[in-house]
């Protein structure tokens, strides 16, 4: 898909980005509804950035291949590189904005796989996987432990969550994850989703909002 869209840091994003890095079973309550454990040091997976489509407009889902679950997470957008060591301060510095995001999974097919032990790209990475709303500018949130995030699915509120209950915070699982590999100006991270995750359906009406800082209406097409 050809899409940009100009953020209010002054940056251009041009999709497909470079790559989406995601938090797995980051709340706690999360992992419980999917009958997960929590793991003992913080789940990383890379979502390609040709999987990223827009939420403004609407998005499609391949309903064709099993469910399709929807996870609202807090996406943060970086606006300079991180790599090795990164202080809080450097952290902070790179981040440029945050949005609300669905990280789609097919979860018929990552049950699949997970029972052999597989990777879980085919259910994670499809084009379409990941969609992104607008970001805010980083200096709309003066506490980054306590970020909300909300989806509204047909006037019911499905996902009702805050960074304050994320077992791994924004700033420490950003140094975690540059310790181990370099992250690229314009990477996504996706934080993890709160407990409330279901299946989304042709023709479902969502509102997806960071409260207090942004709010974006759209429908599954």
């Amino acid at each position: 898909m050809s899409y940009q869209h100009q953020y209010v840091d002054g940056t251009r994003i041009h999709f497909p980005l470079g790559k989406v890095v995601c938090i797995g079973r980051n709340y706690a309550e999360h992992a419980k509804e999917l009958d997960n454990p929590i793991p003992s040091e913080p789940l990383l997976f890379i979502k390609p950035g040709s999987c990223v489509v827009p939420l403004e407009g609407g998005f499609k889902i391949p309903s064709e291949r099993g469910s399709v679950h929807y996870e609202a997470e807090i996406a943060v957008l970086l606006g300079k590189p991180l790599s090795t060591q990164p202080t809080v301060e450097e952290v902070l510095d790179a981040i440029s904005g945050y949005a609300p995001a669905l990280d789609l999974t097919l979860r018929d097919l990552q049950a699949k796989l997970k029972e052999k032990g597989l990777p879980w790209e085919l259910a994670k990475s499809f084009d379409g996987g990941c969609v992104l709303a607008p970001f805010v500018a980083a200096s709309s949130f003066a506490d980054v432990t306590d970020i909300p995030v909300r989806l509204t699915i047909n006037g019911e509120v499905r996902q009702d969550g805050s960074s304050a209950m994320m077992l791994n915070p924004i700033v420490p699982i950003i140094q975690h994850i540059a310790a181990h590999f370099s992250l690229q100006a314009g990477d996504v991270i996706l934080t993890g989703t709160p407990a409330g995750v279901g299946p989304l359906n042709v023709g479902d009406e969502l509102v997806l909002e960071l409260p207090g800082a942004s709010r974006f209406e759209s429908r599954v097409l």
